[in-house]
């Protein structure tokens, strides 16, 4: 969806990565969670944190912060995992997210968000849906079903072994 398409009020979730706030289309939140044990996965992009166990399934977390080329997420008592709703290949995926923090739920009007700037072709910001303002600050509104290439996120789905280690992993602790 673009800037274009967007013609009524719509509530965005607002969360931190550094300096810079970021929204996306509450419609793609599932939940926040407070930051919990997250059990790496090997052989995954740098990007990829692990997985969680989320009520009795696996759901994959990226770390944002990497994604966008910036430093890694430091764990702080604000650091929590925003868990969205992404379509990969026409096919719901769940997918855990890091933020620095989460702000809160806004509304803009479509008055108050403008395009993403174009800054070259060699430069990707398919990714972002606009700029939104709100009194003097920008918020990027991301396209999160954009965020990652269906090359990425295929990593990111957690295959049978990786559900199977954390099968593994939760009946260990629970033995302890």
């Amino acid at each position: 969806m673009s800037v274009n398409e967007i013609t009524e009020t719509r509530q965005y979730l607002t969360f931190k990565l550094g300096n810079e706030i970021f929204a996306t289309d509450v419609a793609k939140v599932r939940e926040v969670l407070d930051l919990t044990t997250i059990t790496a996965i090997p052989r995954t992009p740098d990007f990829m944190s692990g997985v969680i166990n989320l009520r009795g399934s696996v759901v994959p977390v990226v770390d944002l912060r990497l994604c966008f080329e910036m430093s890694k997420t430091e764990s702080t008592r604000n650091t929590c995992i925003v868990v969205v709703e992404v379509l990969l290949d026409n096919e719901s995926t769940v997918i855990g997210a890091l933020a620095d923090s989460v702000e809160e739920v806004i509304d803009l009007e479509p008055d108050q968000i403008q395009p993403p700037p174009r800054i070259g072709t060699n430069i990707r910001t398919d990714f972002i849906k606009g700029m939104g303002k709100r009194d003097a600050q920008f918020i990027m509104i991301l396209d999160i079903d954009r965020v990652f290439s269906a090359e990425e996120l295929a990593v990111v789905r957690a295959p049978e072994s990786s559900k199977q280690q954390m099968e593994s992993k939760q009946q260990m602790e629970v033995a302890a």
